[in-house]
């Protein structure tokens, strides 16, 4: 195998959760090669194993591409490597744990019902804050020349208006979005992951925690 040179493109996601403690190549990278039957071989090279030392059953290590090239070049001297993704990333070891259907939904309903407390308060203390009713009588008695008693038709397009608005700008009601664009929660979701993972990779690399060649830990064992 691989006698002549074959060239393998590798490509690996930034962060790669696994289901088994022994995790194999093919387990965190994609790889692509014209030889036919390099790539299954290189799926079944063993990178890492974890072992369970904390009470969530979860565990979570960063790895180099450079450990992943010479896990390769370990058992394949000859084959070329390109490596077309990221350079380090992080590899997640959770076991599967489903929870209960009575479970699950109470956990939905309790973020809901805080998420709409939440947001409820915020509009509220907004509103409070610039005085919108007393805002919304002065206009009323200035176009109408009669007192407001409180809810008129002001306040019942501003509540029209309030909701048309959110569902806008979040793009996103129930399953249904208003376009293809990705809502502004998904990007804050999105920054707040890449934020997390790039800080879970320095970590690991000031700490020399990071699975990489030539590093204490690059036995394939791994404990967190």
């Amino acid at each position: 195998m691989a006698a002549n040179g074959d060239t393998v493109y590798i490509k690996a996601d930034r962060d790669v959760e696994v289901t088994k403690p022994e995790v194999m190549l093919g387990d965190v990278v994609k790889m692509e090669c014209s030889n036919p039957s390099v790539v299954p071989k290189l799926n079944t090279l063993k990178l890492l194993k974890f072992h369970h030392t904390d009470n969530k059953h979860q565990n979570r290590t960063a790895v180099s591409i450079l450990k992943v090239i010479a896990c390769i070049h370990e058992k394949y001297p000859n084959i070329n490597v390109e490596n077309m993704g990221e350079t380090d990333f992080i590899v997640t070891y959770e076991e599967q744990q489903s929870a209960g259907g009575a479970l699950h939904v109470a956990k939905m309903v309790g973020v809901v019902v805080i998420s709409f407390i939440g947001a409820a308060f915020s509009i509220m203390a907004f509103n409070n804050d610039v005085d919108a009713t007393k805002m919304f009588g002065q206009i009323y008695e200035l176009m109408t020349g009669q007192k407001s008693d409180g809810f008129t038709i002001l306040e019942l397009t501003y509540c029209i208006g309030l909701v048309i608005g959110i569902l806008t700008f979040f793009n996103h009601f129930g399953k249904k979005k208003l376009s293809v664009d990705p809502t502004p929660m998904e990007v804050e979701m999105r920054l707040y992951e890449n934020d997390i993972q790039t800080t879970l990779i320095e970590t690991y690399s000031r700490k020399e925690k990071e699975l990489d060649v030539g590093s204490t830990n690059s036995t394939g064992t791994h404990r967190t």
